[in-house]
């Protein structure tokens, strides 16, 4: 990915999403819930509100042709998730509620959700129907963002975006970060009937050509989108040079080494095992 000389980006939300934020955020994340979740050739996987399938797709590649089930609520992340996938029909993409799976007790031998969680009207509702569809002993594993205070460039984000567009304008993003501490979410997973609970702290380090660019991309191709969706684009473009002008006068001088912006972001991921 590299700096882009205009600052309008061509195509939908989640279409941008994919090919901006999944290759700086959330493949790293990907890798790394697929990697402790230790997704075997020949086993069923369902990944749990799936976007735009980066998940899915890094199981897929263990997993074997046709063992792949991803679901989500969102036809617009759906619609890039199955163009993206090559449409060869490994994956199975499904419409459908975390809290009402579409699927038999048992169904899967791994059940994989990363960064949805929080969003979740019932969590332990969601969490209840993931260890449903598991069969006997089947593994779970499960990735939340940490407090945004953890993670530098969203927290300066939200700072700046406050102070332009008022207070409530960095809900959606702070909503991104509900988990207080690492024990909330192990509690959430023991209270489903999970065994084997554990919740890990990690961190990997985000890097975006610019700040602008972060700027640009979390309020182009995410649900905060909507902020400056009715604004002609002449107006668009000022607010979000703002932002980022915050943005950059907030930032630790770590974070802006040779123009780019980069910097630590924490989650907690968890993992356990169906009963039996």
């Amino acid at each position: 990915m590299s700096g882009l000389s205009h600052w309008q980006l061509d195509g939908s939300a989640p279409e941008l999403y994919e090919r901006y934020l999944v290759p700086a955020i959330t493949a790293k994340w990907a890798a790394d819930l697929v990697e402790r979740a230790g997704v075997r050739p020949g086993e069923p996987v369902l990944d749990v509100a799936c976007g735009t399938g980066i998940v899915a797709r890094l199981a897929s590649l263990r997993t074997g042709r046709g063992r792949v089930t991803a679901l989500d609520l969102n036809q617009g992340m759906l619609a890039v998730a199955r163009a993206a996938s090559g449409g060869d029909g490994a994956i199975e993409f499904i419409d459908g509620s975390a809290l009402d799976l579409p699927f038999a007790d048992g169904a899967f031998h791994v059940v994989l959700c990363q960064l949805g969680l929080q969003f979740f009207p019932d969590q332990a509702k969601a969490l209840r129907e993931m260890r449903r569809v598991l069969q006997p002993g089947g593994r779970l594993a499960v990735s939340v963002y940490s407090p945004i205070e953890n993670t530098p460039g969203a927290h300066v984000f939200v700072e700046a975006l406050d102070r332009v567009l008022g207070g409530e304008a960095s809900r959606i993003k702070r909503g991104e970060h509900s988990f207080a501490t690492a024990g909330d979410l192990q509690e959430l997973i023991r209270n489903a009937e999970f065994e084997s609970v554990q919740v890990d702290t990690v961190v990997q380090q985000i890097a975006f050509p610019s700040v602008l660019d972060y700027v640009r991309f979390q309020l182009l191709a995410t649900p905060m989108a909507a902020l400056l969706g009715d604004r002609p684009d002449s107006e668009r473009r000022a607010v979000i040079d703002k932002i980022a002008s915050g943005v950059t006068d907030m930032s630790a001088a770590e974070m802006l080494q040779g123009g780019g912006f980069s910097f630590p972001q924490e989650a907690y991921v968890g993992t356990a095992r169906a009963p039996g």
